[in-house]
């Protein structure tokens, strides 16, 4: 029997990459979810006409082939992981995004044969709705990266704690199971999250959890707002030999 497959579900949830280990294959989609701030971050870029490239967190190897592809490494240009430094962002700019999290987990789960999207607060409906029609009746799972103890963003050190569930991914990923609801059964961990997502103040929740505060205590507290802003956007990044880009 496999438990942790999730398999008598439709909509499944499991974090991280050992939630893709244990959802991919299994599933026809796979929905990253990287509130904070990866999959926002890439729907900001895509919803002025670019597109996103992830990189491995600390893969010098693949930043170098994503700027041999002409992509433009975030750390080396005026944007960044940042949600706030991409609001203008010119159309037509391939940006190739290293993160710990979403972008990792974007490159892991296209190993596993599922249509990958990125997914966050901002395009919860959009990447639901887009993600019932790719999978066509079979299962859809949704992946909360969560983040990582001990991961230093300013420094070169490619080292992972163990997973911190978060409180934005938790709400991120809720927020599309719930509007997933009407497409099948959901496995308690999605029913869960989506019953969390739908009682909760999104926008109080984003700024008073410790990856909100975080973000505050460093400046970058408009970070916070503009992941916070539920479906304000229609954009369902959609990964495509490496890319990301609304399909």
């Amino acid at each position: 029997m496999d438990i942790w497959g999730q398999r008598e579900s439709d909509i499944r949830l499991e974090w991280g990459p050992e939630g893709v280990g244990a959802l991919g294959g299994k599933c026809a989609v796979l929905l990253v979810v990287d509130v904070l701030s990866f999959s926002t971050t890439t729907d900001l870029v895509i919803g002025n006409g670019g597109r996103v490239r992830p990189v491995r967190w600390r893969d010098h190897r693949a930043e170098e082939e994503a700027k041999a592809a002409g992509a433009i490494l975030a750390s080396e240009g005026e944007w960044t992981l940042r949600p706030s430094s991409v609001t203008e962002i010119p159309s037509g700019t391939v940006l190739a995004l290293p993160s710990p999290n979403g972008a990792t987990l974007c490159d892991a789960a296209a190993t596993t044969g599922a249509h990958v999207l990125a997914g966050c607060l901002r395009n919860a409906s959009a990447v639901a709705a887009r993600a019932a029609e790719l999978a066509d009746g079979r299962p859809i799972g949704v992946i909360p990266a969560g983040e990582r103890w001990g991961v230093d963003l300013h420094t070169q050190a490619k080292t992972f704690g163990p997973l911190r569930p978060c409180v934005e991914d938790q709400l991120g990923a809720g927020k599309i199971v719930a509007a997933l609801r009407r497409y099948g059964r959901m496995s308690a961990e999605a029913r869960l999250a989506a019953v969390a997502a739908e009682a909760t103040d999104i926008p109080r929740a984003l700024a008073e959890c410790s990856s909100g505060r975080e973000l505050a205590a460093a400046g970058h507290g408009n970070d916070v707002v503009l992941a916070a802003r539920l479906d304000s956007s229609s954009t369902v990044p959609m990964l495509r030999n490496g890319i990301l880009e609304d399909l």
